[in-house]
């Protein structure tokens, strides 16, 4: 299939078959009414839907090494398995545009899908996906158009960027017990933070402060990409568990001093590595003034906690900052 919007021609032709699936009307033969009304975010993101991208580039090679930790290396590998399926894609820093311009493909739209399959209670929304993505095909057909696949960003919301971290943790083998899937990145931080407090011998992920920890292959970056007041620490988040709070996770896939690069979903509409800088012990330095801030570096401790649920008299250290709670009921699965 060629890809939306390849030409003037290509361009004019992806309007115009979009503008017919969405007047479809719901009675389209082949779809048992299943098609009734497209959204309408999907009609104002047509018109980017049908820009013309430039040329696809290629990442350098070596970009990440060779991880062999047994208990940080499934999630590395899930995650540089999904970057390379969606062509090596790069973002240096905080720049508005991926390395060389490229635009991610739209042949990864089956991707997005088995991200949101990942997350119980949101899977609706890949079938959602996919009846819009349908629709668009069958107008296409009707209209004797040869097929064209809508950009990606036509997917990009609802932001499926914790879908996607849900998607790897799933794939890497993590557990439930040790990650609760989300939609959201707040709420999967809740349950991490939590069971941080309440096990922190047992839990799978330990937070750590930026500006003290160097992130290692394997452990969860996260930013707070509130517009105003940003949480400074993961103990802020602590005091507000529960609340609202936009936020953004990275794996971490490889580290050296001045530099963490970073695997994340939705970043430009895309599964990209980041390219952070970091200081010479190999701590990522601050965001600039107006971007996501960094908070909490969740530690991967998949290959080296202990197993046995710890007794009060057997919890262990608790991170410097997390009140003890070894007397507390586990956290609630949700």
């Amino acid at each position: 299939m060629r890809r939306l919007g390849q030409g003037a021609t290509g361009s004019t032709q992806c309007e115009a078959v979009a503008a017919r699936a969405v007047e479809a009307p719901s009675g389209t033969a082949g779809y048992g009414g299943a098609v009734r009304k497209l959204p309408i975010l999907a009609i104002l993101l047509l018109p980017m839907a049908c820009a013309t991208p430039p040329p696809t580039a290629v990442a350098p090679e070596r970009l990440i090494p060779e991880i062999r930790d047994p208990g940080r290396a499934p999630l590395v590998h899930a995650a540089v398995r999904e970057w390379e399926a969606w062509g090596r894609l790069v973002l240096t820093g905080w720049a508005p545009a991926l390395d060389g311009n490229v635009v991610p493909s739209p042949a990864n739209f089956p991707r997005v899908l088995a991200y949101w399959e990942a997350v119980p209670g949101n899977r609706g929304v890949a079938r959602q996906h996919q009846r819009l993505h349908d629709a668009l095909m069958l107008a296409m057909a009707q209209d004797g158009q040869p097929p064209v696949e809508p950009s990606i960003s036509l997917w990009a919301y609802p932001f499926w960027s914790a879908a996607f971290i849900s998607y790897v943790m799933e794939q890497a083998g993590v557990g439930e017990a040790d990650f609760t899937p989300s939609a959201r990145h707040a709420a999967y931080i809740d349950g991490l933070l939590s069971r941080a407090a309440w096990d922190p011998q047992g839990a799978a992920f330990l937070p750590r402060e930026p500006g003290e920890y160097a992130p290692q292959p394997g452990d969860l970056l996260c930013a707070d990409r509130s517009t105003g007041n940003q949480l400074l620490s993961w103990t802020d988040r602590m005091a507000e568990t529960g609340a609202f709070r936009p936020m953004h996770c990275d794996v971490v896939v490889s580290d050296q001093p001045g530099l963490v690069q970073a695997i994340g979903g939705n970043v430009r509409d895309a599964v990209v590595l980041r390219r952070l800088p970091a200081d010479e012990k190999g701590r990522v330095k601050p965001a600039p003034y107006g971007e996501a801030g960094f908070f909490v570096v969740f530690e991967n401790r998949l290959g080296q906690r202990a197993r046995p649920v710890p007794t009060p008299s057997s919890a262990g250290t608790v991170p410097e900052g997390m009140p003890a709670e070894s007397g507390a009921e586990p956290p609630p699965r949700s």
